[in-house]
């Protein structure tokens, strides 16, 4: 049976996770109060519900007990994000990730129970900043103070030279779990440990576990 899926809210946040969500064969919620973004999603996603976040009778006419998760996307308004999420969590859903505006918001959510909290401003202006010193960068997403993925063009002095021949891991601490060639990404010669992962952030929690970080290297053209 596939994953289900429920995203409180309809920002661009709520939307690009509902949408990117479906997309990987999930089976997904939405919930908005707003009509128009109602409409906008209905016939995207596999089911859209237009409620007040903060209804519990509206949420557990999803079947919430039955979700995989749920994302609580409506850090605009603190009140009812905390509350969505308050009740998420007294309803016995196994995963639930908030998104918050600021650390502080952050601090409460995490104190009502969310399982995990985002921050999509603050990392993607952190992410902008860092493409635009690091040219050498094709992609970066930093995981945690300690952790990242990235994606590198191959550096031409490695070019011709296989991975064992690089020592990347002994001499960098890197770990190289695939190379890009145009569309195809091709991982099955590179992965040290495949952990498999429904949802982005899931992959946040398993750096707790001690799972080695990676690389993705792409290819240069020509």
């Amino acid at each position: 049976m596939n994953k289900q899926f429920a995203v409180l809210g309809l920002g661009s946040f709520g939307r690009s996770v509902a949408l990117s969500l479906e997309k990987m064969g999930c089976d997904v919620m939405v919930v908005d109060d707003s009509y128009e973004k109602i409409q906008e999603i209905s016939d995207k996603v596999s089911y859209a519900m237009k409620a007040d976040v903060t209804d519990k009778d509206a949420l557990q006419a999803l079947g919430a007990r039955n979700l995989d998760g749920v994302v609580v996307a409506v850090s605009e308004h603190p009140e009812a994000n905390i509350m969505a999420t308050l009740l998420c969590k007294e309803m016995g859903i196994p995963l639930v990730v908030a998104k918050a505006k600021d650390k502080l918001q952050g601090t409460i959510l995490e104190k009502v129970g969310a399982d995990s909290v985002v921050y999509p401003e603050i990392e993607m202006g952190s992410r902008i900043a860092k493409s635009m010193v690091a040219n050498e960068f094709v992609d970066w997403i930093e995981l945690s103070n300690d952790y990242s993925i990235v994606e590198i063009a191959v550096p031409r002095r490695w070019e011709g030279k296989s991975l064992a021949e690089l020592d990347v891991r002994k001499k960098y601490g890197i770990t190289v779990v695939g190379v890009m060639q145009g569309e195809k990404m091709d991982i099955s010669t590179y992965l040290i440990r495949m952990v498999p992962l429904t949802t982005w952030w899931q992959l946040q929690q398993r750096i707790s576990q001690s799972i080695p970080i990676i690389i993705f290297m792409t290819e240069p053209a020509g």
